[in-house]
């Protein structure tokens, strides 16, 4: 039963993450602009800080595939839960992007992710340094200090904001596979999506040694 709850938080949230941050991308392209590219990205650290308050103590609102195998990697989350938690954030991504295109039909791809012609290798290097960042703040907060933990909310989305909007003109700023997998469907556009696929898990994974080797009293046995 508690695995189930959390997969449900996860699903939901993945959902409400997917739907209002690449709803904005389409919302803007319906309106001729009236959405800008910084009020995208501040809608994605928004909607992150709110769910991570909200799902926090359910689930962790990993929310993002990279995040819980990263978490696993650190040690702080059960192998045998990985799976669920990715087919369930994949689940509520590809509802939420579906949803908008029946809704709204095809606009600007349906906010899926896509490099930048003539960049697809900068972006996959991009990608993998956007996520690193992420998941190295993400580890040194949330999993530190009560103090700190209260404020993981606004730090994280934080975080996802300045990314988006500093990296958004140009990658997308994915950080998160599912986040692309949804609008990838819905349109059916998959360039360059294996770069959505392996980057930010890389950079995800790559942030656990650089956040162990900052606290080796602590996290070393």
């Amino acid at each position: 039963m508690r695995l189930s709850r959390q997969c449900a938080a996860e699903a939901i949230g993945t959902f409400i993450l997917v739907f209002a941050g690449t709803g904005a991308v389409v919302f803007g392209d319906i309106s001729g602009g009236l959405v800008t590219p910084l009020g995208i990205g501040l809608v994605f650290g928004l909607v992150v800080m709110t769910l991570i308050y909200t799902l926090g103590d359910i689930s962790g609102a990993h929310i993002n595939p990279a995040v819980t195998l990263a978490f696993w990697a650190s040690g702080q989350f059960k192998g045998k839960e990985v799976t669920p938690y990715i087919l369930a954030q994949c689940s509520g991504a590809l509802l939420a992007s579906l949803l908008l295109r029946v809704l709204f039909g095809n606009h600007a791809e349906m906010g899926a992710t896509i490099p930048k012609e003539g960049l697809l290798y900068q972006c996959f290097i991009l990608e993998i340094i956007l996520t690193f960042i992420l998941m190295f703040v993400i580890l040194n907060v949330a999993t530190e200090s009560k103090e700190k933990g209260i404020v993981v909310g606004i730090v994280v989305g934080g975080v996802i904001a300045m990314e988006a909007i500093l990296a958004g003109p140009i990658s997308g700023a994915s950080m998160n596979p599912a986040r692309s997998l949804g609008p990838a469907v819905a349109s059916m556009n998959f360039t360059g999506f294996w770069i959505y696929l392996f980057a930010p898990t890389l950079g995800a994974l790559l942030a656990v040694p650089a956040w162990r080797s900052l606290r080796p009293a602590k996290r070393d046995p």
